[in-house]
């Protein structure tokens, strides 16, 4: 077993950590309160590659393996989780659902927008009685020859309304159930596509989160991802490389709420010491540290599975629900450590609180991966 990163790996961390540093720091508090999306910032994130890190560079990606994304996107989350999950639907279920099953003409108009970021993608499953049951799809794409008629209303959309094309999820044909499930590329000036109210959320509230309203929204045949039928399983392909990507968020989220917890502890002083030094702070910084390394392994282990081309549907899963409560544990004892300067807006603690809770909801529940583990567990 090998746990160490290569010079690339290292130069990748690196160049993520001084991105969210010089870049996503300044004014994320500002973004979080007035729900400001982080245009320039996600602008250049995508002139320095992380909008398109494992696709084809002959579309522009960057060809880097998972675990270059995943380092990335936990350098971006401990700053600004807002910015980072535009980088992981861009990456994860956008370019990757079009550079693995999209077609050359698909990948040729879409994807090398997608990839520079130029143009920004959405992945749109959830629907007001189709969250976690996402075989229950009432929009529907009805075939009519050469194009499809799409209706209906998708919700919780992150990059909602900043996005110029998505990835719909529609019922073709009832009678098939989840077989009669179709994916589509949407753009988002065609007739009848409607971007509704934004979401006044609790976390990640720099995040662009909307529903979206099809009315006879004409989708050319071409646009179909892959054989008639194929939407269902192209969700849930998507969503398996997808929690890898958000259990590095997690990941993120609690590595950055730990390192303040530990960096406020050695200066704030109490009862003639710094509180670090009282077994009560030194305790809990223990268990956070021990918590969050045990939560990268398992992220890593779930990348490099991915990267090795092994099944990761189990690995992926565990690792978003472990990352996930990480991450709410680590960021409500960091504001524990903070005291009441950590229910205060400019110690970040209480951000990374808020924005740690839609890790465990978001690209399946921890219910929902509490099912693909078990199913693993039990298949014979």
């Amino acid at each position: 077993m090998d746990f160490g990163l290569t010079e690339e790996h290292l130069m990748i961390r690196d160049a993520a950590r001084d991105f969210a540093r010089t870049e996503l720091l300044p004014g994320v508090i500002e973004r979080d309160t007035h729900q400001k999306f982080p245009t320039e910032q996600v602008k250049k994130m995508g002139e320095l590659g992380f909008l398109g890190m494992m696709a084809d560079p002959q579309y522009g990606g960057g060809g880097m393996d998972t675990i270059s994304y995943v380092l990335v996107m936990e350098e971006l989350s401990k700053i600004d989780a807002s910015a980072s999950v535009i980088v992981s639907v861009n990456n994860s279920l956008v370019c990757w659902g079009l550079d693995t099953y999209g077609t050359d003409a698909q990948k040729e108009k879409y994807l090398t927008k997608l990839t520079t970021g130029e143009s920004i993608g959405a992945f749109c499953l959830s629907e007001p009685e189709a969250g976690s049951d996402a075989t229950s799809q009432k929009t529907t794409a009805i075939d009519k020859g050469d194009h499809y008629v799409l209706n209906g209303t998708k919700n919780w959309i992150t990059n909602g309304g900043s996005a110029d094309f998505y990835l719909v999820i529609a019922q073709t044909d009832k009678e098939k159930k989840h077989k009669g499930i179709n994916a589509f590329i949407v753009e988002k000036n065609w007739d009848g596509f409607e971007v509704g109210v934004k979401e006044d959320k609790l976390g990640i509230r720099g995040s662009d989160t909307h529903s979206l309203i099809f009315n006879d929204v004409k989708v050319p045949k071409e646009n179909r991802i892959g054989e008639d039928g194929f939407g269902f399983k192209f969700a849930m392909k998507t969503l398996s490389g997808g929690r890898i990507g958000i259990a590095a968020q997690a990941l993120g989220i609690a590595s950055g709420a730990y390192e303040l917890a530990r960096d406020y502890s050695k200066v704030r002083k109490a009862f003639g010491t710094e509180i670090c030094n009282h077994q009560a702070i030194a305790f809990k910084l223990a268990d956070m540290h021990t918590n969050i390394t045990a939560a990268r392994h398992m992220v890593m282990k779930s990348a490099w599975d991915k990267d090795q081309g092994r099944n990761y549907d189990m690995s992926g899963a565990m690792a978003k629900l472990y990352a996930s409560q990480v991450a709410m544990d680590v960021t409500v004892e960091a504001v524990q450590v903070h005291g009441g300067n950590g229910y205060v807006k400019e110690y970040h603690v209480e951000r990374l609180m808020r924005d740690a809770k839609i890790t465990q909801i978001y690209e399946g529940t921890s219910e929902i991966q509490k099912i693909v583990i078990s199913r693993g567990l039990l298949k014979d």
